[in-house]
Formats: structure tokens, sequence, C-alpha cells
């Protein structure tokens, strides 16, 4: 069973990666615009629900996208949904990495197009899938062909890689999409995510980009070439018919993205940040999963040990979360520790020190 919890403690669990979701300069702007342009956008953004604020930052986020348009959605969950549903047809086929998210997921169900989940991170068997689809043969997909992928795993931490993703794009003319949810506002020299990192911006087909995560508001942008955009405002049904989000909204994640670009040291703290904790892990004798990224899982294998060591490490005042089956694989069950830039050294030595003692109690009570 699942439980609702408010946060408390020692933030460990969030997305907040670069703790914009209480920067003052970004409460101000959307103080500012509440009382400017009201609590509600009123209706669905081809009824009454458009506001000029909306537009503004599509293009200054396509801009920092280095795309030409972009398109914003009031969660990354329907901007999926609505990229799976508008794009691929019935003779197409979507290959997918079987650890992406929820999201992702359920849009490609709702596709009619002809699904191939691959293993994670297997390039070969990405490359097997397009290669498959194009041949059109009998039960073969003959159409289009899309590859989909996030960009940053958000239960693993760890990078798919693009560039070899983007190679196989170039050779066969299938279309990548990335979902950039974990990784934009933090990778790329402007921090636009792993896509500028590795410069495939002009081999990606469309990026999905949450703003309820490291950009610390909410909401979601689709980003790519102008004729996509478009099709999406004629065609995404979860576009069409969602009201508009809180115009206010969009004032705030205008400062938002000033900060990101502005102050790379708050992006390079956080990987710092991250660094130190994998070190002090490792020192300790906690196993955990290879990367450099932000999202430090400690894969405990068990469901019920996973949550008794979350519950303790709360009891102490530390925020960390058990993530088990069918978030993740059975039998991986895990505390999926998220990094952010207010975590001091002396939260990371506390936590540590913790999570051994609280591992070591729990597997003996357990046993």
């Amino acid at each position: 069973m699942r439980t609702l919890r408010a946060p408390s403690g020692v933030d460990l669990s969030s997305n907040d990666y670069l703790g914009l979701a209480n920067d003052p300069r970004i409460s101000a702007a959307l103080i500012a615009a509440v009382e400017r342009e009201g609590v509600g956008s009123t209706g669905s953004r081809l009824l009454r629900g458009e506001r000029d604020s909306f537009t503004a930052l599509e293009d200054r986020f396509a801009r920092f996208k280095g795309t030409e348009r972009s398109l914003y959605f009031s969660s990354g969950y329907l901007a999926n949904l609505a990229v799976m549903t508008t794009f691929a047809e019935a003779d197409d086929v979507i290959v997918s990495d079987e650890r992406n998210h929820a999201s992702l997921i359920d849009g490609i169900r709702l596709s009619p197009a002809r699904r191939e989940i691959v293993a994670h991170n297997d390039v070969s068997a990405v490359r097997r899938a397009v290669k498959a689809g194009r041949a059109g043969g009998a039960g073969e997909a003959s159409g289009e062909r899309f590859i989909v992928v996030e960009s940053l795993f958000s239960m693993d931490g760890d990078e798919a890689p693009l560039g070899e993703y983007a190679e196989i794009c170039a050779a066969t003319g299938a279309h990548l999409i990335v979902d950039e949810a974990h990784a934009v506002g933090i990778y790329g020299a402007r921090g636009s995510g792993l896509i500028e990192e590795h410069g495939i911006g002009d081999r990606v087909f469309l990026s999905v980009n949450t703003a309820g995560k490291a950009l610390g508001v909410a909401g979601a942008f689709v980003a790519g070439p102008a004729w996509a955009i478009e099709y999406l405002i004629q065609r995404a049904r979860p576009f069409i018919f969602s009201t508009a989000p809180p115009p206010a909204l969009a004032a705030a994640l205008e400062p938002s993205l000033d900060v990101i670009e502005q102050e790379p040291e708050r992006r390079a703290l956080l990987l710092e940040r991250a660094a130190l904790l994998r070190v002090r892990l490792l020192m300790a004798g906690v196993p955990v999963t290879p990367g450099t990224s932000h999202i430090v899982p400690v894969v405990i294998g068990d469901n019920d040990l996973a949550v008794a060591v979350a519950e303790a490490m709360q009891a102490q005042g530390f925020d960390v979360r058990a993530i088990r089956p069918p978030s993740v694989p059975p039998g991986t069950a895990r505390l999926r520790i998220s990094v952010n830039v207010n975590l001091t050294d002396e939260h990371i030595h506390q936590f540590v020190a913790s999570l051994t003692s609280a591992l070591q109690t729990c597997s003996a009570g357990s046993s």
C-alpha cells in the first residue's frame, strides 16, 4: 500500500535539485503575476486560456534549448502523452527503453504504433529494432520509426547513450525523442540538458523538459522544429482539451531560467555534492550504483526491508523514501537519494552514518 506523507526533515527525496522552489526571486515573480493576471487561466489555450506570457516563455525556452519552437504544458505527464499519441501512427514503430518512466510508457501504450521494448541502454537492441521496423515485411511496421528514451533515468540516475542513438537515427532516418526531465537545468554549458552536453541538438526530433524539477516551478516544455510544435497545437488532445496552466507559472519560470543561465556555479555545486555523497557511501561500505549524477540509488532488494530502512531514516530526520516495484524492477527496491544544492557537508556526513546504522539494524531485524 502507498501512503501520502508530507515533507519532513532534511530533503533527500525531492526533485528540487537546484533549490529553486523556494528562491525568493522566483516567488516574487509568481506573486506579482498572480496580482496582475489572477490565479486561473479560465480555459484551454485555444479558447480563453491563452496569454502573451505563455508565448514569450515558449520563445525564451526554445532559445534556451536551441530549437525553433517550444510548447508549454501543465505537466510532464501530459506533454509525454501528447508527443507519443500525436506523431506515431498505426504503421510506425516506437523503440522504447525498458526503464523509461510511467508517462512515456502510458503515452506509448495509447499510441496506435507498434512498440518494441528493449533492454536498458542496449544500443545493439535498439539498432536491431529500428532496422526491423524499416523492413516493412509481414507483421512489421513500414512507416516511421521513433527511438524514445530518458536522457537521465529517474530511478537509476544513469545516462542514456544519446550520441549512439543519434547516430542510429542519422543512419536509418529514425526520429529521436528525448525526455530531459531530470537533466534539464543541470547539464550543458547553458544548463539546457544532456542533449546540449552531447552536442546532438540537430539530431533530436523532440525533447520533453519538465519545469517542476530543477527549474523549481511546474509544467513542462516540448521543444523541437516549428512544424512539429504547430502540429501539436493542432492535433494533440492533451493540449487541446486541457485548461491552460495558471499564467503566473510562466512569469515564475522566467527568473528560473535566468538563474540557471547566469549561475552555473549552482549546477556545478550540485554535482560536487553528489560526488561527495557517493564517495562517503562507498567509504562506509554502502554499495551504490555506478554513476556521477545527482540521483543516487541505494538498492536494497527486499521491499519490506527498503521500507523499514526508509522509516528508520525518517525517524532520524532525513526525508528519504523507499521506491518499490512497479516503479523499479522486482527485487530491486531501493532508496532513491536525490541530491540538492542545499545539502551541507555535515548533512551528508550525518546521513551516511545514520544510513549505515539503519541498514545494519534493519537487516538484523529481518533475518
